[in-house]
Order: structure tokens, then C-alpha cells, then sequence
């Protein structure tokens, strides 16, 4: 090996003892193998007061350092990394070292760096009078604080000289960890430091005179925080839950665990290996599963058989698994965390029913579920690997039967859908298969245990009389007398072996029109028939009748009977309005138009002939002119004095024989001032040409 320590200590070597390593750092040329038990190099520790209590710790586990300082492989290891770490501990002091492992060609090359030498002669030549070399300070050390770390040397000796440190750690944040002795060069660490926190400082050294002025430098310092094992790994990604099917072939990756730690990668401090500390539940074989120890993969270890779901205690395995750094030495830190493992169903069992026959009984005439089948199925409920599709496969060719699922106990629900008749069919048989929503798996198939029959008893009920047909419906002329036939009305009993007797009654006239004989069923109308009723829509008479058999208890049917109206001219026509207004002085004398309604229907209303009765006197005192076939204007002939008139007025329909109503129109002339009509002194003045007309005829006679 060789050291640019020895040359920093020959200039130095007049110097008080200085605590630690004496040298610190160096560089071994790489060998083909380090052998077990031969020496690396020796290392020198001095505390200055005796050693008491020394002890040595490597950063590789695969070397030790002896009482005397001497490194020793403790096995033949061809790869150990790029550097060894060499922590020394006594009583009074503590230090760390570092071996630096280079290649041939990188050894002249990191020593002309240390060395900082440059040119081609061969010969070398100082280009500065700072010697800085690099610092180790091992993270997490304890008090006392300040504590020596290393040491700055100027080759040139400048009475009045200082050495000046700068940089982050020292007058940049954070402040004040590191410190130099200005007059002798000495660099100390103030606290405990973290190499989590900052793993490098980059500082600066140079010399100046008494007014502060740089005489030489500034030349880079680094320091460099040596990784101790202070952090445990950590499992931050949870939770970690796995997935494995049922059945898997031996070998089949179920998760990855992945830990972290903090501490330095380069080292054995962060290298994990993960190892199983317990299986929950054990059985069926208290290894189940085997976790890669460097990768973090979990395997299944066990054969495809006892990867059983159904057979199995618990389809959940949860597994603690822990980490260790140190590359799993006992001296490693850990980590634990829990993985769950869900062993997932697979369809690899049909559903069977739990007995080759059902039983079900039912009333005819009634619809709804009639029975439950039961199936057990042996892989995980609520997944489609369990729930159950059932069909009914023989014996509804009427489709009165249906089949769903109950989601909640998975059995087939059976119903009746239409309603079933004893008289026809008093017994029925279904064969119901069974299946799963999802298909099994290839070398598993349905079994005779997934079909069933279902009996079905139909129990015979007294059913109601049944009218034919239903409604009923006839045409009657209206008004035709009293006590007329309507029809008979023929109900039958579904009940063909019971041999019952029916009778019948009126259950709904609402005009109290009809009766009907309880025993033939006979109807006949006890009243006029009216088309133009409140009871009649459309022409149409509505009232139902039963009938009602001889069981116990005796059961009922409802027939509808409609009967349409035909019309007969039997209204007279009406006559609106009945009362009409003029101003005696009206320069416009038509008076009001009149209308005319029939209740009855065409051809028994319009066209409508109006006509006045004769007027008496020597004038005409008012006209009526037919203006379409159901109104007319009347109209006076003179103005008239302020009185009440009533015209008499006959209207005609078109009916055959027509019919004539005689009305009269009451007709008020009022005095009209400033727009204002005023009728009030007619009353005074009535006038009625049909008493005029009495008087002088009257008159006449006698």
C-alpha cells in the first residue's frame, strides 16, 4: 500500500501527539482475492495515553482488525466494495480510518490528486503550502464536544500567520459545527453530526495575515460523515396484501416486500435481507410460503394440493416478515411489518343440491313462491364461483313456473306465475338444474347432483262462477215498457266435479232499472229506460250482476252487463235565451237571436222551425226570421213604449212525428239615457198580448 499520510507527517513530524489514526487514509491496490487470515495492512491508533480499552470495528463484517492494528481477512472474498472503514474506540479518544481499494491504474492517479503534483519531468513539485486532506467523522459520536478531527498544515512557516475556515458548516447554515485553530491548524466538530441529515461538507482553508488579508488558499477541505448504523429499516409502503390463487404451482411469486433504510447504500448498513419470523395460521404446513432474501419476493412453497382454499383453516395467512441490515447479521438492525395473503377461490367445486326431491303445494288460482331449493357449494360465497343460476329444464312448457336466486342465501326461489287449475292438472313435475355464474374450471364438470325434482301438489279451491262472456252487452230501444226482457245471462262453475247449483242477484244499477230471476238468470227492466239519464254515458247503461254457487263457503263471480240506448224522440226542443233588453228609442230593432237544443239525438233535433203565434191588432208589432237549422233573429217592427212583452214563440224538431214546445220570449223595453239603460217601470206597464188577445176574444162572445 501506499500513503500521502507519510508525507503530511514528515513535515509535521516536530509535533505535539496527536489523538487518533496516525494516518488515515489509504490506498490498497485491489487483489485478486483477499485470503482468509492474511494481512491487509496494519493500522496505527494512539490516543497519547495508553490505549486503555481499545477496540477496532470494520465496516465490512468479512475483516477484523487485531489488538495490534493488524487488518486481516476472515475469509477468502474476492468483492468487497471500493472502500473499508476502520473505526477505532479506547478509552479517551476515537478515530476513524479509511481504506481506499483502487486499481493498478487508478492508484497513481488518486495519488498525484492527494499529492497535487503536475508536470512531465518526473519531477514533483508542491503547487500549494496547504496540505488539506480529506476528514472522516463518523455520524452519531458523543460527547465531549469540540472534538479533534484532523488537521491543516501550511509546509511554509509566516510569523503572524492564521488559518481561516469558511463554508457551509462553518459561517453558513448550519453555523458553527466545524472550527479551526488559527495558529496551529487543528480542525474540530463542535456536535454530534447526522449523515442522514448532510453526508458531505465542502469547506474552505486558507492563511492570512494579521490584517486578514489571504496569503495563501483558499484550498478545498472535505469532510465526509462516515455512515454508523443508526437507522432500522422501515416498511413504508403498507398495507401489504397478496393475492395467490388456489391450486398455484409451486414457486408462484404472491407479493414483493420492499423495505428502506436510511443508512448509506454503499454499505453493509442498508444491505436488507428479508427473512419470514412467523406464519398465522401454520396449517396445513407451517411454511407455506418462502420470501427471497435479498429480492423481498414471496413464493408458495408447498405443493398444489394443500394450496386448498376449501380445505384450509383460514383462506387468510398473514406472515410477519422482517428486515435486517448488516446483510442479516445479528448485529443488523430490523424492521417488521405484516403481510396478508388471500388465498383466492377458484371454481373448482359444482354446486349440489342438498336432496334428489322437492315437495311443494299450492291452491290453484294462487301465484308466488312456493318452495326453496337448497345447494351447497363448497368454494368462497358471494363470488360468482358460488352463486347459483338455476333453469328449469323439463316439465313448464306453459311457463307457469318461474326460478331466481336468493342473493342473500343462494337458494332457488320457485314460483307460480300464472295461475294453475286444478281441473286441468292436479299434479306437475319440474326438473330444475343447477350451475354457477362462473364456468368451473376445466377438469372439474357438472355431476348428477346438479339437477333435482320438484312434486308439485295442486290443492282444488271453490272457485267463483265465470259469466260468458264477459261483459255482456245488448242494444234496447229507450222507453220500452215495463217488465221487457234484456237479456239472460248464462254463468258457468269452473268447479266441474263438485257439481254446484248457481244462482244470481243484481249487484250494481245505479238507476234501479233492472231485475233478474235468481234462478235462470233472466233480466227484465222495472222501470222506463232513459237514454237522456245522468246514469247513461255514451248511450251506454252499465250494471253488474252475480252469480253464486252452492259451495261452503259459497264463492262468487261478477258479470258486467252494457247496455246501449237507442233514441226515441221523446224531448221537446228548448228555446234560450227566454229574456231580452231594448231601448225604446233603439234605432237597431233586432232584438235577440234564439237558439234551440233537443236531448234527443239526430235525426230527432235539428233542423228546428220557429214560428210566432198570431198577433193581434191592427200592426204587426215583431218578426222572426230563421237564420241556420238551430237559430233565429227576432226583430221588432216599431219602436214600442216602455213596457214588458211577452212573445209567443213555437219551436219544432225534426222528429218523426216531430215535437213542438209553445214558449215565450219575455221581452223588456227600457228608457236608455246617456248610456244607461232603465228598466225599472216596466213592471208598471206589463203588457201581455196573450191576455189582450183572451180579453177580446172575450168580448166577442158575449
Amino acid at each position: 500500500f501506499f500513503s500521502p499520510q507519510v508525507l503530511l507527517l514528515t513535515c509535521a513530524e516536530d509535533l505535539e501527539c496527536v489523538p487518533g489514526f496516525q494516518q488515515k487514509v489509504f490506498y490498497i491496490e485491489k487483489p485478486f482475492e483477499f485470503k482468509e487470515y492474511q494481512l491487509v495492512l496494519n493500522l496505527k491508533f494512539d490516543d497519547c495515553k495508553g490505549n486503555n480499552k481499545l477496540n477496532f470495528q470494520v465496516s465490512n463484517p468479512d475483516f477484523m482488525v487485531d489488538s495490534d492494528g493488524s487488518l486481516v481477512a476472515l475469509k477468502n472474498i474476492s468483492e468487497v466494495g471500493r472502500a473499508l472503514f476502520v473505526h477505532a474506540q479506547s478509552e479517551h479518544a476515537e478515530d476513524m480510518a479509511e481504506i481506499v481499494i483502487v486499481g493498478t491504474n487508478e492508484k497513481q492517479g488518486a495519488l498525484k490528486e492527494i499529492l497535487k503534483l503536475e508536470g512531465t519531468s518526473g519531477i514533483p513539485r508542491q503547487k500549494r503550502a496547504i496540505l488539506a486532506t480529506p476528514i472522516l467523522i463518523p455520524e452519531n459520536q458523543r460527547p465531549p464536544f469540540p472534538r479533534l478531527v484532523g488537521k491543516v498544515i501550511r509546509s511554509e512557516v509566516t510569523e503572524g500567520a492564521k488559518f481561516r475556515l469558511s463554508g457551509k458548516g462553518v459561517d453558513q447554515d448550519p453555523k458553527g459545527i466545524f472550527r479551526i485553530n488559527e495558529i496551529t491548524g487543528d480542525v474540530s466538530v463542535t456536535r454530534t453530526l447526522d449523515r442522514e441529515a448532510i453526508a458531505n461538507y465542502e469547506l474552505e482553508v486558507e492563511v492570512t495575515d494579521l490584517s486578514g488579508k489571504t496569503i495563501d488558499g483558499p484550498v478545498r477541505l472535505d469532510i465526509s460523515v462516515i455512515d454508523q448504523n443508526d437507522n432500522r429499516p422501515m416498511f413504508k409502503e403498507g398495507p401489504y396484501i397478496g393475492h395467490v390463487m388456489e391450486g398455484s404451482a409451486t414457486g408462484t411469486t404472491v407479493m414483493r416486500m420492499t423495505a428502506f433504510d436510511a443508512d448509506d447504500a454503499s454499505t453493509d448498513n442498508a444491505l436488507l435481507r428479508y427473512n419470514i419470523l412467523k406464519q398465522t395460521p401454520t396449517k396445513p404446513s407451517p411454511n407455506m410460503f418462502y420470501i427471497d432474501p435479498e429480492k423481498g419476493d414471496i413464493v408458495t412453497v408447498v405443493s398444489p394440493v394443500l394450496l386448498d382454499r376449501e380445505t384450509m383453516e383460514s383462506p387468510k395467512y398473514e406472515l410477519v416478515i422482517e428486515a435486517k441490515d448488516m446483510g442479516g447479521l445479528d448485529v443488523g438492525l430490523t424492521g417488521t411489518a405484516t403481510a396478508t395473503i388471500l388465498i383466492d377461490d377458484k371454481n373448482d367445486h359444482p354446486p349440489e343440491f342438498t336432496k334428489k326431491e322437492f315437495q311443494a303445494t299450492v291452491k290453484e288460482g294462487v301465484t308466488g313462491v312456493i318452495v326453496n331449493l337448497t345447494v351447497g357449494d363448497r368454494d368462497d360465497p358471494v363470488t360468482g364461483a358460488w352463486r347459483a343460476v338455476y333453469t328449469i329444464i323439463n316439465g313448464n312448457p306453459g311457463q307457469s313456473f318461474e326460478i331466481h336466486t336468493n342473493p342473500q342465501t343462494n337458494e332457488g326461489m320457485l314460483s307460480v306465475v300464472k295461475p294453475l287449475d286444478y281441473e286441468i292438472s292436479a299434479f306437475h313435475t319440474l326438473l330444475i338444474k343447477v350451475e354457477n355464474e362462473d364456468p368451473l374450471i376445466p377438469d372439474i364438470a357438472y355431476g348428477p347432483s346438479s339437477t333435482a325434482t320438484v312434486q308439485i301438489t295442486v290443492e282444488d279451491v271453490n272457485e267463483g262462477p265465470v259469466f260468458h262472456p264477459n261483459p255482456m252487452t245488448v242494444t234496447k230501444q229507450e222507453n220500452i215498457p215495463i217488465g221487457s226482457v234484456v237479456l239472460t245471462v248464462n254463468a258457468t262453475d269452473p268447479d266441474t266435479l263438485q257439481h254446484q247449483t248457481i244462482r244470481y242477484s243484481v249487484h250494481k244499477d245505479p238507476a234501479g232499472w233492472l231485475e233478474i230471476n235468481p234462478t235462470n238468470g233472466t233480466i227484465g227492466t222495472t222501470a222506463v229506460l232513459d237514454r237522456e239519464s245522468p246514469f247513461v254515458q255514451d248511450n251506454v247503461y252499465t250494471a253488474l250482476f252475480l252469480a253464486i254457487d252452492s259451495g261452503n263457503p259459497p264463492a262468487t263471480g261478477t258479470g258486467t252487463l252494457h247496455i246501449t240506448l237507442e233514441d226515441v224522440n221523446d224531448n221537446v226542443p228548448s228555446l234560450y235565451p227566454t229574456l231580452a233588453k231594448v231601448c225604446d228609442d233603439a234605432k237597431d230593432l233586432r232584438v235577440v237571436i234564439l237558439g234551440a237544443s233537443d236531448k234527443d239525438l239526430h235525426p230527432n233535433t235539428d233542423p228546428f222551425k220557429f214560428e210566432l203565434s198570431k198577433q193581434s191588432g191592427p200592426e204587426k208589432l215583431w218578426r222572426i226570421n230563421k237564420l241556420n237549422s238551430t237559430h233565429a233573429q227576432v226583430t221588432l217592427l216599431q219602436n214600442l213604449k216602455k213596457a214588458n212583452y211577452n212573445i209567443p214563440i213555437s219551436v219544432t224538431d225534426s222528429g218523426k212525428p216531430p215535437l213542438t214546445n209553445n214558449t215565450e220570449l219575455k221581452l223588456q223595453v227600457c228608457t236608455c239615457k246617456k248610456s244607461k239603460m232603465d228598466c225599472s217601470a216596466s213592471d208598471a206597464l206589463h203588457i201581455s198580448l196573450t191576455l189582450v188577445l183572451l180579453s177580446l176574444l172575450s168580448l166577442f162572445c158575449k
